[in-house]
C-alpha cells in the first residue's frame, strides 16, 4: 500500500547543497517510490552540536517501502555520501531522518515515527509546512500550529 512519506535532509560538512541534490535523486528513485514534493533549501545553526551552519530541507516520498526498509534506505544513502556517526549530533556530510511514514506510530529501539523531536525543530517543521501546511503530525499536532514553538530558532532560505 502507498503511502505518504516525509523525509528530512541535512548537511554541514563538505559540498552540503550538492548533497542534499544528490539524494533527492537518490530517494526519488527508490524502488517503489515517487517523489511528490520538496520544499526549499535552508540554512540553519547547528541544534544541541556544534559546527557549520547546516543546510535543511524536506521531500515528500509517495512510497510503497514498509518503514523499515526505507530507513535501511536513507541509512544506506548516508554512508554512500561518508556519513560518519562519532557521536551524537555530530557534524555531517548528510543526515537523512524518516520524520512521518503515513499515519504511523512506531516506538521501536530501532526507529521512532513520528520522528521524536519534530516538533522542536525549525529546520524541520518549517519546510515541511512548505509542502504541507495541513499536515497533522500524529500525536503533535498540525503542523501549522507547531511552528510557533521554534519561532525563535533561527532560520533562513539558502541562496546558492
Amino acid at each position: 500500500m502507498t503511502v505518504t512519506a516525509y523525509v528530512g535532509l541535512g548537511a554541514n560538512l563538505g559540498q552540503a547543497a550538492a548533497a542534499l541534490e544528490a539524494a533527492v535523486d537518490a530517494l526519488a528513485r527508490l524502488p517503489g517510490t515517487r517523489l511528490a514534493a520538496r520544499s526549499p533549501v535552508y540554512r540553519t545553526a547547528p541544534v544541541d552540536a556544534t559546527g557549520p551552519d547546516f543546510l535543511n530541507a524536506v521531500v515528500a516520498l509517495d512510497t510503497d517501502l514498509p518503514p523499515g526498509e526505507l530507513l535501511a534506505a536513507l541509512h544506506a544513502l548516508e554512508q554512500a555520501h561518508g556519513r560518519e556517526r562519532s557521536h551524537r549530533n555530530a557534524p555531517r556530510t548528510l543526515d537523512l531522518d524518516l520524520l512521518l511514514h503515513g499515519l504511523a506510530q512506531i516506538d521501536t529501539p530501532e526507529l521512532t515515527v513520528p520522528h521524536p523531536r519534530l516538533h522542536e525543530r525549525a529546520f524541520v517543521l518549517v519546510p515541511l509546512a512548505d509542502i504541507a501546511p495541513h499536515l497533522e503530525v500524529p500525536g503533535r499536532g498540525a503542523v501549522r500550529t507547531l511552528l510557533a514553538g521554534v519561532a525563535h530558532q533561527r532560520i533562513e532560505r539558502f541562496v546558492p
